[in-house]
Parts: C-alpha cells; structure tokens; sequence
C-alpha cells in the first residue's frame, strides 16, 4: 500500500495543513472506485470543465451540490423490476464523486448530454485578493509654500 508520509514537511511549515489534508484524503480516494469515469479539462486561465460519463443516467437521477471548496455529484437509478437482461454489461450503479475546487471557484454550468455529465467551473478572485502593482515613491509628493503651509 501506497502511503505518504508528510510528517517532516508539517514540522517545518505553517499553515499549510489544508493541503497536506487534501493531499493524504486524495491518495486514499485513488484506491477506491473509478466510477464514473471523468475527464478535468483547463479551457482557459480562471475556466474549467468536469465531464463525467454517465450512460443511462437521467438529469433527475443526479444531484449535484457545490459547497465551499467542494463539488459532490451523486448518482442513483431505479430500475423496473419487470426487466428480464440476457447480459448485462451497462454499469448502472450508484455513485458519489467529489471534487475538491480550489478557492473561489464555484459552478457556473451543469448540463447532461449524450451521457456526459458537463459541469462548467470558473475562478472568481474578488478585486481585494488580485495582485495589485506598487509603485516606489507613489506617494504624492508635498510643496511647500511660502508661509511654512504644505499643499497638496
């Protein structure tokens, strides 16, 4: 068994246990179930896009709940009891897959189509978190006038 031991990287570092956490809670979730099958793909800089395959499933049969840092999708199905299969090959199982979203991302879209599941993220960084330019000397310099009076 795979296990990652992050003992001597929390010992040296401060405020980084959330990512320590979500590493170790992923690396167990990668032995367990692989159903359904997904694909995570960046279209742009602050856009992303979940496509899980979800043959068979109907918009009614999914919930999909976004918290914060957390995308849970699940999946559950009734069948009719009077069907008779000479092979049965179609997983129609229930499923619960969970995400972990970074910081100020959030849903944008949700759409089933073809059996894929498409769900449209995008990363909102409010004005007060961006990057701001600082520019040396940017204060507003102060003249002196006659009097000993300073303007602006």
């Amino acid at each position: 068994m795979n296990h990652l031991d992050f003992t001597p990287y929390r010992r040296t570092t401060v405020g980084f246990d959330r990512l320590f956490d979500l590493l170790e809670r992923q690396a167990r979730a990668q032995a367990g179930d692989n159903y359904p099958p997904f694909n995570i793909e960046r279209r742009s800089e602050d856009a992303f896009r979940i496509t899980l395959a979800v043959a068979g499933f109907k918009p009614a049969d999914l919930d999909i709940t976004a918290q914060q840092n957390l995308l849970v999708i699940k999946g559950s199905r009734t069948e009719a009891e009077d069907k008779q299969f000479l092979h049965l090959g179609i997983a129609n199982r229930a499923f619960e897959r969970r995400f972990e979203l970074a910081d100020f991302v959030r849903v944008e879209s949700a759409d089933l189509a073809d059996g894929l599941l498409i769900i449209d993220l995008v990363r909102e960084v409010p004005e007060a978190m961006k990057p701001k330019k600082v520019i040396i000397g940017g204060q507003p310099s102060l003249a002196i006038v006659e009097g000993g009076a300073a303007a602006a």
